[in-house]
């Protein structure tokens, strides 16, 4: 059987942030089996397979199978890999094989939109995006596409990748600039995207003003830390979802284990919100943040949207 595959530019284009965060929040509403991520040591030397499988009995079903082999690096080649394969739920037969990186990438970017959309003032209008990774302009382009930002400020530890990263940007037709410094940023910014592989806090409390909202994507294992203890003390904490953030955030796990944070200080998570249970933002002071490390509801969600708006390919 010859089964359809979606390329990474497929991905991408089919996938408008609008559309994938309209169906998020329906697919978070709905909910799903979504068992916690699947991780196994394969040789004993830190090369790692983990599987995220999630499903609607009846309507969906879909797996994405990710590697991490950290000695790629010097084979020249990523370290991470990944492939979604949806399948037929009724049947159990597979449906599509889906680039599994633009896939995340697409769904990460769109799921924190959505969450801002929560917890960020209504009147934000300047972003910053700390980190220039692969995650770092889709971050940029989903906060764009659902609020009209008229600032979009670009920070890394290498100001020539911001400043390429910021050209990119600006040819995409957005308002972007790269800072050499990022205290200047955080000062100004309404909301703070930081997506990075950071395992000491990258940003400060301190430095933050009131009202400001934090997303926090990069830190998805409890060694990584994208925020100081000061910013997640000041902060009114959400979550994509408290199986995974309590889990695997180390944003999370290290205050709860100094005592920097207590687990009723986590508010909600995004369902939560979504369905109304918890009001999100409550006054235009508090600083917000959205703590997430991915959930395989969001990835069966984008995939069964992808097929949706690629009926040709099937």
């Amino acid at each position: 059987m010859q089964l359809p595959y979606f390329s990474a530019a497929q991905v991408h284009a089919a996938l408008d942030y609008r559309l994938l965060a309209a169906a998020l929040r329906e697919a978070f509403r709905a909910g799903c089996v979504a068992p916690l991520r699947h991780v196994h040591d394969v040789t004993g030397a830190g090369d790692r397979l983990l599987l995220m499988p999630a499903w609607r009995p009846g309507e969906d079903l879909g797996v994405k199978l990710v590697t991490v082999f950290p000695r790629n690096r010097e084979r020249g080649l990523a370290t991470v890999s990944a492939l979604y394969v949806l399948l037929d739920a009724a049947t159990g037969h597979p449906r599509a094989l889906i680039d599994g990186e633009a896939l995340t990438l697409r769904r990460t970017a769109a799921a924190s939109a959505l969450a801002s959309t929560f917890l960020a003032r209504r009147d934000s209008a300047t972003l910053l995006v700390v980190g220039t990774g692969a995650l770092a302009p889709h971050m940029a382009q989903a906060h764009c596409a659902l609020r009209p930002i008229a600032r979009l400020m670009l920070w890394g530890r290498s100001h020539a990748r911001a400043q390429a990263l910021s050209e990119q940007l600006c040819a995409a037709g957005l308002p972007a600039q790269a800072l050499t410094d990022l205290a200047p940023g955080l000062a100004q910014a309404d909301i703070v995207s930081c997506a990075t592989t950071a395992t000491d806090p990258v940003l400060r409390g301190s430095l933050l003003r009131p009202g400001t909202h934090v997303d926090l994507v990069g830190g998805y294992t409890p060694q990584m830390r994208e925020a100081d203890d000061e910013l997640i003390a000041r902060a009114e904490i959400f979550v994509d979802t408290y199986a995974g953030a309590l889990k695997e955030a180390g944003d999370l796990l290290q205050p709860l284990a100094s005592g920097a944070l207590a687990r009723e200080d986590v508010r909600a998570e995004l369902a939560q919100l979504i369905a109304g249970a918890h009001p999100g933002r409550r006054s235009a002071q508090e600083i917000t943040v959205f703590k997430s490390v991915g959930t395989a509801l969001e990835d069966l969600c984008a995939a069964r949207l992808l097929l949706e708006r690629s009926p040709a390919q099937l």
